[in-house]
């Protein structure tokens, strides 16, 4: 039995170790080429907009708190109207669990930390989204909800520098 033998390019003499040692350069080359986007260098790629927090809506907060405590082990914490949210690692970020006591009742929510908040919520409108809950300023903060084109709720927050 023989061994497969590279084809050669057409009106080339090379040789199969010619062959080879010409795809291994070209590898090379191209591994190099790529290492800084494989590595995730961060001096040429931009940082995105990170998620900071998120939401989840219900009927019943201690309820729906007690499903999540015991389902992934959070520390829920009663704060006036909402139970904050404790994932208890230093990979997550922290949440919200709150009954509005109207529509909608039960939503999943992810707010994306903005430098402006109205400037974030007129640009997801320009680009065909629409908004649902104008920016609202709290203690720690401001935010704003808006629907994607498909429907999907999306929170906007900037947060005070404390």
């Amino acid at each position: 039995m023989t061994e497969p033998r590279f084809a050669p390019t057409i009106g080339s003499q090379m040789n199969d170790t010619q062959l080879k040692d010409m795809l291994t350069r070209r590898s090379a080359l191209f591994l190099a080429a790529a290492a800084p986007q494989l590595l995730a260098q961060k001096a040429e790629k931009p940082m995105g907009r990170p998620v900071v927090h998120f939401e989840i809506g219900c009927r019943d907060t201690a309820k729906t708190g007690d499903f999540y405590s015991k389902l992934f082990g959070w520390q829920i914490t009663a704060a006036g109207p909402a139970s904050n949210i404790d994932t208890g690692s230093p990979h997550g970020i922290p949440g919200h669990i709150t009954a509005l006591g109207h529509e909608p009742q039960h939503y999943t929510m992810f707010y994306v930390d903005v430098e402006d908040v109205q400037a974030a919520l007129d640009k997801a409108i320009d680009l065909g989204g629409k908004t649902l809950v104008p920016p609202i300023k709290i203690p720690t903060g401001a935010f704003a909800w808006f629907a994607d084109p498909d429907g999907n709720m999306i929170g906007l927050m900037k947060q005070t520098k404390p």
